[in-house]
């Protein structure tokens, strides 16, 4: 079983984000669980979500506390609280940022870094606003790539199914995302 959590702001669409990557990953015929964990419901909060997925099914019922990786929506969690408590060693973690993966020195050693500018990618195709993108599509593509578990087609079947607007903007937005995702894995950098 793979468990992969998911960190972001209340707007940014982190939820949803779980959910595509959930629908995604059916598609590619796994079998999969996905839930959110949030206190206060307003816009900025912190917001969590999980996702497993396995070959077989799931009777696990908890919160991931052990995750094998990341996703981080906004990067300013990563110093806000300890996004990394309990991820595997060497784990990934894919972070919307316009930083280099290199440039995060005090994660680096010991996990592998990506990183993708998936704020812009939304801005640049309308989805959300300037100040307040939505970047659970964008975020959605570039896993395709980093994490490898399921292909673009999945990714655009998904936001098909489950975007109720916008959905060839989201579209647009997965596909450049993945195509944006810079990696630093034990020093080196690579475009994947």
């Amino acid at each position: 079983m793979r468990e992969l959590r998911i960190h972001g702001r209340g707007g940014q669409g982190t939820v949803i984000a779980s959910k595509l990557l959930a629908v995604a990953l059916f598609r590619e015929g796994h079998e999969v669980q996905s839930f959110p964990a949030f206190g206060v419901e307003r816009r900025g909060a912190p917001v969590t979500a999980f996702l497993r997925f396995d070959d077989s099914p799931i009777r696990l019922r908890c919160e991931i506390t052990e995750p094998n990786h990341l996703i981080v929506l906004d990067p300013t969690l990563i110093d806000a609280i300890d996004v990394t408590a309990g991820l595997d060693e060497g784990g990934t973690i894919l972070i919307n940022t316009d930083r280099a993966p290199e440039s995060y020195t005090n994660l680096t050693p010991r996990f592998t870094v990506a990183t993708v500018n998936a704020s812009d990618i939304a801005v640049r195709h309308r989805l959300g606003t300037r100040s307040q993108p939505i970047v659970n599509t964008a975020i959605i593509g570039a896993s395709s790539s980093v994490f490898g578990w399921f292909g673009m087609e999945a990714v655009e079947s998904a936001i098909g199914d489950e975007v109720p607007v916008k959905v060839e903007e989201n579209v647009e937005a997965a596909r450049e995302a993945a195509a944006a995702v810079r990696v630093a894995t034990a020093g080196e950098i690579s475009h994947v």
